[in-house]
């Protein structure tokens, strides 16, 4: 008995495995219900006494030497998979359902591409604004109604620090560090406290434009929107310009372009007017100017403002601004075709 648990240690020691299946055959053999080890300690009161001492130890030997060598060719074999993991097939067959970008992002991309051919440069700003450059430079006074119409998310308050409402904001910015002629658009995200529904959110993003110079003109203005409108939404389409209200443009106006779902012709995306409001513009209050320290007797300029949403929805006759912020690939599927 004493020669087979010698064996039976020898044959342990040798053990090796490629699969841990076999691992686990090999731990049912030994040290199972049924095993060898189990049973020889089962005999081990048949030993004569003489014997015993030495039986004992082989069989602790055996024991042990079984249990550390399953360990050691568990963690050899699990090893050895997470390391082939980490390997790629470079000639499996590749996955070709394609992505696809953002539709917001598709119509800020074409929205600047297309200032960009009549010369308007890009700037960026903050995200989080102090009261000067996002109220009071644009023409905000304290305590002004005007102030009421943009429900803002406060951070600080005396002085006051918020999260911008417009990119408005980053005109001031412009306007404080560079010289006129000035021709920039700016795009980017803005925040408002509004309930989040089918036709708001609290986010959103905007394209605000700014243009700077000797003799600018409201017809200049009217120019540049009219060629916007037509190479985002076509040659046919008309606009329209309706007097409105903005603190920072003096004389300010809304603008419409002819509805291209119905061609005018009324429908239920236009309210069957046949008009559909994109922007707002109007020429640069002179305070705006004497705010950023530009002299308002030499120059003047003309802004407007859209939101990214409200062209996309358009373009892509979308009817739930929620859809934009839900990563639904269903939905962000539809537009792979317009990368």
């Amino acid at each position: 008995m004493i020669e087979q648990v010698k064996k039976y240690i020898e044959e342990v020691e040798q053990a090796g495995f490629k699969k841990l299946d076999e691992v686990e055959a090999f731990r049912i053999k030994f040290i199972g219900k049924k095993g060898i080890i189990p049973a020889l300690f089962g005999d081990f009161k048949n030993v004569v006494k003489e014997d015993r001492k030495e039986m004992g130890i082989l069989l602790n030997d055996l024991k042990n030497g079984v249990q550390k060598k399953i360990t050691e060719l568990k963690d050899q074999l699990e090893n050895l998979q997470a390391d082939s993991s980490e390997y790629v097939d470079l000639f499996m067959p590749v996955n070709k359902e394609a992505g696809s970008r953002h539709p917001l992002s598709i119509v800020r991309n074409e929205i600047i591409d297309i200032f960009s051919r009549i010369g308007f440069n890009v700037a960026e700003g903050p995200e989080i604004e102090d009261d000067w450059h996002n109220f009071t430079a644009l023409n905000f006074p304290e305590e002004h109604p005007a102030r009421d119409m943009q429900d803002t998310f406060f951070i600080e308050k005396n002085p006051d620090v918020a999260l911008r409402t417009h990119t408005s904001s980053v005109q001031v910015r412009v306007m404080e560090n560079e010289k006129p002629p000035i021709r920039s658009i700016f795009p980017g995200r803005v925040f408002r406290n509004e309930a989040i529904s089918a036709r708001a959110h609290c986010i959103f993003h905007q394209v605000e434009g700014l243009y700077i110079d000797k003799n600018v003109s409201f017809a200049d203005l009217k120019q540049t929107l009219m060629y916007f409108a037509k190479e985002m939404f076509g040659e046919e389409t008309g606009i329209r310009l309706r007097p409105s209200y903005f603190p920072f443009t003096e004389p300010s106006a809304e603008m419409d372009i002819s509805c291209h779902i119905c061609g005018g012709k009324g429908c239920n995306i236009c309210k069957y007017s046949g008009w559909v409001e994109i922007l707002g513009c109007g020429m640069v209050d002179p305070n705006v100017l004497k705010s950023s320290n530009i002299d308002a007797e030499e120059y003047t300029g003309f802004a407007f403002g859209m939101g990214i949403e409200r062209i996309t929805m358009l373009k892509y006759q979308i009817k739930d601004l929620r859809l934009f912020f839900e990563n639904d690939l269903k939905f962000l599927r539809q537009f792979e075709s317009a990368i």
